[in-house]
């Protein structure tokens, strides 16, 4: 049966894989191989669905498809009735801080908070009225006040850290929602997205005494983990990609602290003390295995993180660990890729086909040359000439592909090793400008 591609769908594929991002939408369209870390992944979303944890690496190189991987993942989380956050790091982005980078991630993850119904983001209100359209009908049955309810469903979270006032700023959305008022609701929703800056201010507004900030955001992914399940989903998953960034941070203190946080979501998902909650990060084999800066050089993460000696011996990738490590696609695979591609540009019509198959093999082919067995390792660089191959044929019917064929010129996918000098951002620390670590630190990270 040929699938029914719709217009936006196929604008929406076409211009993200020519700009070299993940596709938001239609990812089934051209998704290919992975099979066996698929498998994985449903396995461990299915240990999240029924109250346990995870917490997966999923590492490659630059343009290996990590990215699109996790949007995978979140995906068939929606399908599996789980909550999803997803954002990139960055330079003002971070697991842990003192100068607000890691409340920007926080933000970012709660903008990006989705669900099956509301895949594209800003799910946390619907989430929020989904909790109390259960409690209303627990009400109704038995009779009770909504808010006694409320408060009886969430005193679970009493016992977490930030929990009471959680609990409390649940109430307040509730009060504004069953009265109209549009203020309450809009500072529940400011606190819970971490916004508030003042915690007076949030006092006055709310009636509470915290607020989230940089030292409580791993504390806040659990209690939303846990809210989540009592308002009626599976639990939540927490995509974060480009880890690079840590790897990449100049100031080694600041370096660490990030690290340590790593090791403390490691701990707690892997020795049970989470449930419901699942971490999947995205990174590089460098930020994994450099021994002066990545996840390696901290000794805790070292013997955690370290792969099967006995899967090397043999020559495979055990995925059942908390690394996993990215196979290549083959040059079949990569074959059905443009394959697929070339069905998104025709609309699954072979009469409208832009190129027949020999012209696949053909580009396969021009790609080997050019660049090597590159061209299905990192096969980003491949896939937005080939978009942008067939882009010109669809303009120019007129132009035939086996001349246009030989103009094209494919790089390979260079990683950016520049690290960002982190002065700015060294953590309220009085550290000396100079230090022998420091300056060894700025000549491994300062290459081109």
């Amino acid at each position: 049966m040929t699938p029914k591609l719709r217009p936006r769908e196929r604008e929406s594929i076409i211009q993200s894989l020519r700009s070299g991002v993940t596709p938001r939408t239609g990812m089934h369209y051209i998704q290919v191989g992975r099979a066996k870390e698929i498998e994985v992944m449903i396995h461990d979303l299915d240990m999240v669905a029924q109250e346990g944890s995870t917490f997966k690496l999923i590492i490659g190189d630059f343009g290996a498809g990590k990215s699109f991987f996790l949007q995978l993942i979140r995906s068939i989380a929606h399908e599996k009735g789980l909550v999803t956050m997803r954002a990139d790091l960055s330079p003002d982005r971070r697991l842990q801080s003192s100068n607000g980078q890691a409340l920007n991630l926080f933000q970012e993850l709660t903008r990006n908070m989705s669900t099956r119904a509301m895949p594209d983001g800003n799910a946390l209100n619907s989430i929020i009225e989904k909790f109390i359209t259960c409690a209303r009908v627990k009400a109704d049955e038995t009779g009770t006040d909504c808010s006694v309810v409320i408060k009886e469903l969430l005193r679970p979270l009493n016992d977490m850290v930030g929990g009471f006032d959680f609990t409390m700023v649940i109430n307040a959305y509730w009060k504004g929602f069953n009265e109209g008022n549009d203020f309450l609701v809009s500072c529940a929703n400011k606190w819970l997205r971490g916004e508030y800056h003042s915690k007076l201010e949030a006092r006055q507004d709310l009636g509470v005494r915290t607020i989230i900030d940089d030292s409580s955001v791993y504390d806040y992914f659990k209690l939303f983990s846990q809210f989540t399940q009592i308002a009626g989903y599976k639990g939540l998953i927490i995509l974060m990609d480009e880890m690079v960034n840590l790897y990449k941070i100049h100031n080694s203190r600041s370096r660490e602290s990030n690290y340590e946080q790593i090791l403390r979501i490691l701990n707690d998902c892997l020795q049970g003390n989470v449930s419901g909650l699942g971490f999947v990060m995205g990174g590089t084999v460098d930020f994994l295995e450099d021994p002066r800066k990545g996840l390696f050089s901290y000794e805790a993460l070292h013997s955690r993180l370290a792969g099967n000696v006995f899967a090397e011996a043999a020559g495979v990738n055990d995925l059942s660990g908390p690394v996993m490590h990215l196979d290549n696609l083959t040059p079949e695979e990569l074959y059905v890729l443009l394959t697929n591609i070339r069905n998104v540009f025709a609309y699954y019509k072979e009469d409208d086909y832009l190129v027949p198959d020999t012209a696949l093999s053909k580009f396969l082919e021009h790609c080997s040359n050019k660049i090597g067995e590159a061209y299905f390792k990192t096969p980003r660089n491949t896939i937005k000439a080939f978009v942008d191959f067939l882009s010109v044929l669809e303009q120019n019917p007129d132009i035939k592909w086996e001349e246009l064929l030989q103009g094209i010129k494919i790089t390979k996918e260079e990683s950016d090793s520049l690290s960002f000098n982190d002065e700015s951002f060294n953590e309220g620390q009085n550290e000396p400008e100079k230090s022998e670590e420091n300056d060894e630190d700025a000549l491994v990270s300062f290459t081109l």
